[in-house]
């Protein structure tokens, strides 16, 4: 399998303008041969906690129509992360996985940062993995990784690949990679980080897209912010800016 962390930026709470946006990104990994894209935490509506409620979707939304026919065309499984709508509650900071077959499945994160759990509700599953040509993928969000039990659900459950859809800024940066360097070497699966471009919500993002091989060897990094795809497949991996 060939994937790759799409390193994006985000217009803040223009789900329609990121959904285009996130085109561009799947049309450049499908001249790839990309296979399994993933996109940052909330990618759809930025780091935007205060103003999710007003943009919160549900995965068969007719907004991202656009991403589910792409996926489909390009044979490709998408990561995107959202804002999700909880009826009666409040919103889920939420990964929307569009598969290859024209399936729709989402997961909410179920770890929240301090001060989160004013805007969001945390998702009750800790786990979430989905079958990708063959490969087991599980999912994560940004404080989801900061828990080892999280990344254990994920192995005890089968997973080749833990892909996490982050923000990290450079201040967290060398604890947060170093964390996931680690669940890949104590737990033998491969690990996917996709971090934003660029600032979002107030927080100035690293960059810095990774991915490690099963035994904690790092295979591929973007070498700081800026919009570009972080590939890897069995061959090594490669960085590709967007055009």
């Amino acid at each position: 399998m060939r994937y790759a962390a799409a390193q994006c930026a985000a217009a803040p709470l223009d789900i329609a303008a990121n959904v285009a946006h996130h085109l561009a990104f799947i049309d450049a990994a499908a001249r790839e041969g990309v296979q399994l894209l993933v996109f940052p935490e909330l990618s759809l509506c930025g780091y935007e906690l205060a103003g999710m409620a007003a943009c919160a979707l549900k995965a068969d939304d007719a907004l991202l129509a656009p991403l589910r026919e792409r996926a489909t065309d390009a044979k490709m499984t998408l990561v995107v992360g959202a804002p999700l709508a909880n009826a009666d509650a409040l919103p889920g900071i939420g990964a929307i996985t569009f598969h290859a077959d024209g399936r729709t499945s989402a997961y909410r994160k179920h770890f929240l940062h301090a001060g989160e759990e004013r805007h969001v509700k945390a998702g009750s599953a800790i786990s979430q993995l989905h079958d990708v040509r063959g490969s087991k993928v599980a999912l994560a969000i940004c404080a989801d990784t900061a828990q080892q039990q999280h990344a254990h659900a994920a192995a005890v459950a089968g997973a080749a690949l833990y892909a996490a859809g982050s923000l990290i800024s450079n201040g967290g940066y060398d604890k947060d990679s170093a964390q996931l360097a680690g669940y890949a070497k104590l737990f033998g699966m491969g690990v996917l980080m996709a971090n934003h471009a660029h600032a979002s919500g107030g927080y100035e993002s690293a960059g810095r897209s990774a991915i490690w091989a099963r035994g904690g060897r790092l295979i591929v990094a973007a070498p700081g912010p800026g919009e570009l795809l972080v590939i890897a497949d069995d061959d090594g991996g490669r960085v590709v800016p967007l055009r």
